[in-house]
């Protein structure tokens, strides 16, 4: 019992010291034992620790300026939005500091070798930074469910699993979006992807009554030259502090305030979260290398951030077009008390819905608007668990009031959701609760099965038309031979 006691106060110490250092040490060593070099494996550490201390800067600015304000505008509007949206960034501060979070990494590494092996997937994850995202889920699954090892487990294998496969399935829509050829082996499974089949339902119903829409369609890359920097962080994050200056009654001083203040968190979220990456990679060529030894002569798929996608004008505009949409529906949706902040751009949305929609951007923006209740009520759900857990990582943003509760308009709403009600069931053993667990575990099975069956068949339809192409370019080449002759 002594010896337990002197391990737990040796974590209790380690955790004590502030989730940089910890993740310091963490990636340092791991680094060191997968044969990274000792340089690049301090670097890696050192580069961890500075993301998360600036990730949490970032966050301390923005609450501190808008903290009041928010009081105010809720005080004054009447509007239950009393839960301040702080984006991804939050997230990936708790996720990171958390020693839960490399062992759901090893179960993550783990399933992808099993699936690679089995041949079940093609697709090598070697974005090992945005195992946070599925951290979120196996948090959350532990909270409810008392920390029950087995279910989380299971849960984490089995959603990443999903987001393996949907990589295999989605990779011909984007050879065919980013002009890719054939022998390209890049892809993406970032774990935001999985909203897609919910996408393709709406996608299908326009199909069938609304299919006129696309001959109205336009050129999103025109729009964003048009709009230029009025469509930047810059410029909304500014539009943002001067709508809640101006409803939370604040004086034109704070309000100018307010303005600058987003326009600049709102950039530095994206500036200080391009830090993560590359304080993983050493970790992740490690881990990569030793995978790909295991696997000589197989084809592989190699998977990276969503913002492979990036490139193309469609995702860009309609995260424009929706932020607006966004912070409407927040006023009005029943059940959010979000006040959608640092997750305003729906870069967890718009990329699915360019893999779904093909980047026509009126039905994007139309599927978009009909699903953006999913992550409001999503970033309820989960308030209370983040702002407790930050509570308990002395990682609470500064500038909040005590008792106040924040969250994260982000990736994954419906696997939140599932996370939550799988672990309730699981603690409880409700037979309710059970038997509602399955149904729903049922129902998001087989609409994934039904949205692989969907891009199965757009890919051998996509197949067609590269087999034809292939096929008129060698009979329009021998017809040039010939007539040369």
């Amino acid at each position: 019992m002594m010896i337990v006691d002197k391990l737990n106060e040796g974590f209790r110490f380690f955790i004590d010291l502030g989730a940089p250092a910890m993740m310091f040490f963490i990636i340092t060593i791991l680094s060191l034992c997968v044969g990274v070099s000792i340089s690049r494996s301090i670097e890696g550490g050192i580069r961890m620790a500075l993301a998360l201390t600036g990730m949490s800067a970032v966050i301390s600015l923005l609450t501190s300026a808008f903290g009041p304000a928010l009081q105010n505008f809720v005080k004054a509007t009447g509007v239950s939005l009393g839960i301040t949206d702080l984006g991804w960034a939050p997230l990936a501060v708790i996720t990171w500091g958390s020693i839960y979070t490399l062992y759901f990494a090893f179960i993550c590494l783990i399933t992808n070798f099993i699936l690679l092996i089995t041949k079940t997937t093609s697709t090598l994850n070697v974005d090992l930074f945005n195992i946070w995202n599925i951290s979120v889920l196996g948090l959350l699954i532990l909270h409810y469910s008392g920390n029950n090892m087995i279910v989380t487990t299971l849960f984490v294998a089995f959603v990443y699993a999903l987001m393996l496969i949907n990589s295999d399935v989605m990779k011909p829509t984007i050879n065919e979006l980013l002009d890719y050829d054939q022998t390209n082996i890049t892809t993406t499974a970032h774990p935001s992807l999985l909203v897609a089949p919910v996408a393709m339902v709406f996608n299908k119903v326009i199909d069938k009554f609304l299919p006129f829409i696309d001959k109205f369609d336009f050129n999103a890359e025109t729009l964003n030259k048009k709009i230029g920097f009025w469509g930047s962080k810059f410029a909304i994050g500014a539009y943002l502090g001067i709508f809640i200056g101006l409803l939370g009654q604040q004086s034109l001083k704070d309000t100018f305030a307010l303005a600058f203040t987003a326009g600049v968190s709102l950039e530095l979220f994206a500036f200080v979260g391009g830090w993560f990456a590359p304080a993983i990679d050493p970790l992740s060529d490690g881990i990569t290398q030793i995978m790909s030894k295991r696997l000589r002569g197989r084809k592989l798929l190699i998977a990276i951030d969503w913002p492979i996608l990036a490139p193309r004008a469609e995702v860009w505009a309609v995260a424009n077009i929706l932020a607006p949409i966004l912070l409407v529906e927040a006023m009005f949706l029943p059940g959010n008390h979000v006040l959608p902040l640092g997750g305003i751009l729906l870069t967890v949305l718009t990329p699915a819905l360019l893999i779904v929609t093909r980047g026509r951007v009126i039905r994007m923006t139309i599927i978009g608007t009909v699903m953006i209740p999913l992550f409001l009520w999503g970033a309820t759900l989960i308030a209370k668990f983040l702002t407790s857990a930050s509570i308990a990582m002395h990682s609470f943003p500064a500038g909040l009031s005590k008792g106040a509760l924040f969250s994260s308009v982000d990736s994954d709403p419906i696997e939140k959701m599932l996370a939550i009600l799988f672990g309730k069931a699981a603690n409880t053993l409700d037979l309710k609760l059970i038997a509602f667990s399955i149904l729903a575990l049922a129902g998001y099975i087989l609409l994934f099965a039904w949205y692989h069956k969907q891009m199965r068949k757009r890919n051998a339809a996509i197949d067609e038309t590269i087999q034809a192409q292939s096929a008129q370019n060698q009979s329009s080449s021998v017809k040039k031979v010939l007539k040369a002759e």
